[in-house]
């Protein structure tokens, strides 16, 4: 299908339906929440009904977006299920979580998401890998219903859109990202204060934790990976949430030389969560999924049940075959 087929197709999908269940994947980042929040306004807009669902909580830093303190959670259940779902900035129906527990026998899906990995498990799939967020494939179907952002709207796709370009920085920042960008500062949307929200500001759980981190900074014998890992641990002893280790990993693929970053996040003995963040030179989505994860080529993550000392090396080899591929 052409995207303005696709676009049409949801369209059409919102316009026939009502009583939707909005969800995002799990441990939202912020285009994950923007993406709820923005589709709940949406079918505000056309008159719908919605309930808004995620499987963890709202990141404490995007409390100040539109009604996000209405985002039921796997500790406030809703009772009941769901016969019309919307999916958004899930790459694969396993990033639903437990939403799944609230969805119909029969249940209808629309699947929004903008991560290649995406197998497109929707009835309908609203799919562009070229978007650098999933509110900017909801901002062309907003434009698409003819609806006018206003400042709630723009706050939202503005978090997502800075949140997934790394504050307009990555090399997914286009033109029409900028362009995009452009419109929300006019529809209200306030730039300084969501850089500083955002980029800037951090918790003293967190500054202690990239302390703690930093003592435990690796690299390979060639310098082009860099890595170092956390444990459940290392959160109580320094206040730190998970929240508060997104853009750790950028610290090693920060260094100069270094290709690829791995951020270990020990979950529990036999559990490990891995992010992983590349310059460009290795598809770090490819090598996720042989561990069954997923995301984009120069962000990505998945999960090894296994413990640290085993899942370290294990990574480690399967990211420097690809490095060894790739040259």
């Amino acid at each position: 299908m052409t995207w303005s087929d696709q676009l049409q197709a949801a369209a059409e999908f919102l316009r026939e339906r009502d009583d939707f269940l909005v969800v995002a994947h799990v441990q939202p980042d912020g285009d994950a929440i923007s993406s709820t929040v923005a589709t709940a306004w949406l079918l505000g807009k056309l008159g719908k009904t919605y309930t808004m669902y995620n499987d963890g909580p709202v990141p404490s830093k995007l409390g100040y977006l539109w009604s996000s303190e209405s985002i039921a959670t796997a500790a406030s259940k809703p009772e009941r299920k769901f016969k019309n779902v919307i999916t958004v900035d899930c790459a694969d129906f396993g990033r639903c979580g437990t939403a799944t527990e609230l969805f119909e026998e029969g249940y209808e899906l629309l699947n929004v998401d903008h991560h290649p990995t995406n197998d497109g498990f929707g009835a309908v799939n609203l799919i562009d890998v070229h978007a650098a967020a999933t509110v900017e494939i909801l901002y062309d179907l907003i434009g698409l219903l003819k609806l006018v952002p206003d400042e709630a709207a723009a706050t939202a796709i503005y978090t997502g859109l800075m949140t997934d370009t790394g504050g307009f920085r990555y090399s997914n920042t286009s033109a029409k990202v900028m362009e995009i960008a452009s419109s929300l500062l006019r529809a209200g949307a306030n730039g300084p204060f969501l850089a500083e929200t955002l980029l800037e500001r951090m918790t003293m759980g967190q500054m202690r934790m990239i302390q703690k981190a930093l003592t435990r900074l690796e690299f390979s014998p060639d310098q082009r990976i860099g890595w170092l890992w956390v444990t459940g641990d290392d959160l109580s002893e320094t206040g730190a949430s998970n929240e508060d280790l997104e853009g750790l990993v950028n610290y090693p693929r920060n260094v100069e030389g270094v290709e690829v970053g791995i951020l270990f996040k020990q979950n529990a003995p036999d559990s490990v969560k891995i992010s992983l963040r590349s310059a460009g030179a290795v598809d770090v989505a490819a090598v996720a999924q042989q561990f069954g994860g997923g995301g984009h080529v120069r962000a990505a993550g998945c999960r090894v049940n296994a413990n640290l000392p085993e899942t370290i090396p294990l990574v480690i080899a399967a990211v420097q075959k690809a490095l060894d591929e790739a040259q």
